[in-house]
């Protein structure tokens, strides 16, 4: 790598880095995976390839990507992530990978946590030897800011992902492949976001149901969380985690404005119920630690941390470790970020029609 080595957002080509090329998004019929398929498909690679382990969501989403196809380059595969025979053969002629497959929920992985282990930590075990048995240049692991100090088995799987992502690049050997992560806030009416519930109890005139109005949480719009994703395929060395940088919100305020949302559209206030915090879950949310913020990277958009392994550490320029550590004085916390008023975040909540299905 040697003096090669550069983080220059501003001047990334996506159109250019993914023409002709062979991509694969594992998950993909979940948000995160639908929003890049409909994203990479525009910038004209050889194939993509999406695998979901559910058969009826891949038909829907085959219905839904099929005006995009002209060219016939998506292939739809049924696939679970912890069969990693399936994988290997997913996988063959493949230059990139978009790992989105996971269980997210919290509260439920609680009452599973083996089931949660089986996908998130072996599952992801089983996508890094198949992507170094056929080669692929890169991967990119969608992680969660959950995986800082974790509380629940989620927040674990999620951790020891990451922690398999960096180390495969330390055990490949003489294999090019290079493995990385982004790691997210909440994800804006996502199937695991709060947004979509409040959604479906407005439309049905029943109470919204709150843990704890005091909670915060970092929160992006889809439309971020695929950017930076993308970003992280093009910049990444090796080992790095991606952060976007983003704002926290308080949960009261979010259900103040699907309040008031239900008022206008439907001449109804609902009523809040507070039913205090699901097994495993926070207050608030941390997307770096004080140890990670050592060896963090900032760009204008984002937070990149360099591995934690001191020999892929060695892999990068001085001039890139002597800009280390100049980020924060505390960790990363939805606790201390400054908070979106209500207004601000009304604003971007319309602006990313999250109120449209309401």
């Amino acid at each position: 790598m040697g003096s090669k080595i550069m983080y220059e957002s501003g001047k990334l080509d996506p159109e250019r880095f993914f023409k002709s090329k062979s991509i694969l998004i594992t998950g993909a019929c979940g948000t995160i995976g639908k929003y890049l398929a409909k994203h990479l498909i525009t910038y004209e690679p050889r194939r993509l390839r999406l695998l979901d382990f559910d058969d009826t969501r891949l038909t829907e989403l085959k219905d839904e990507l099929q005006d995009l196809d002209d060219g016939k380059k998506l292939t739809y595969l049924i696939g679970d992530v912890r069969d990693k025979s399936r994988l290997i053969r997913a996988f063959e002629g493949i230059d990139y990978v978009f790992h989105c497959a996971a269980l997210k929920h919290v509260a439920i992985g609680e009452y599973n946590p083996g089931e949660v282990i089986q996908t998130n930590v072996l599952g992801t075990e089983n996508v890094i030897e198949a992507a170094l048995q056929n080669n692929v240049e890169k991967v990119i692991y969608t992680s969660s800011d959950k995986a800082v100090n974790p509380t629940s088995t989620m927040g674990a799987s999620k951790l020891l992902g990451e922690k398999l992502m960096v180390a495969a690049n330390y055990i490949k050997g003489s294999r090019k492949t290079v493995f990385s992560a982004v790691r997210f806030g909440n994800v804006m009416g996502s199937r695991g976001s709060v947004i979509p519930r409040f959604r479906k109890r407005v439309q049905k005139e029943l109470s919204l149901i709150v843990t704890d109005p005091d909670m915060t949480r970092f929160m992006m719009p889809i439309q971020d969380a695929v950017r930076l994703t993308i970003e992280a395929m093009l910049l990444s060395y090796g080992g790095e985690i991606f952060v976007l940088k983003m704002p926290s919100v308080i949960l009261k305020d979010l259900v103040d404005l699907f309040s008031e949302h239900a008022w206008m559209k439907y001449g109804i206030i609902p009523k809040i119920e507070t039913i205090g915090h699901f097994p495993g879950e926070k207050n608030y949310e941390e997307l770096m630690t004080e140890e990670e913020l050592s060896r963090t990277l900032e760009l204008p958009s984002m937070y990149i941390i360099l591995p934690h392994i001191m020999e892929l550490q060695r892999e990068f320029h001085p001039k890139i470790q002597a800009q280390m550590g100049k980020v924060q004085t505390k960790a990363y916390s939805s606790q201390f970020t400054p908070t979106l008023s209500k207004k601000e975040l009304e604003s971007i909540l319309r602006k990313f029609d999250v109120f449209t299905n309401t």
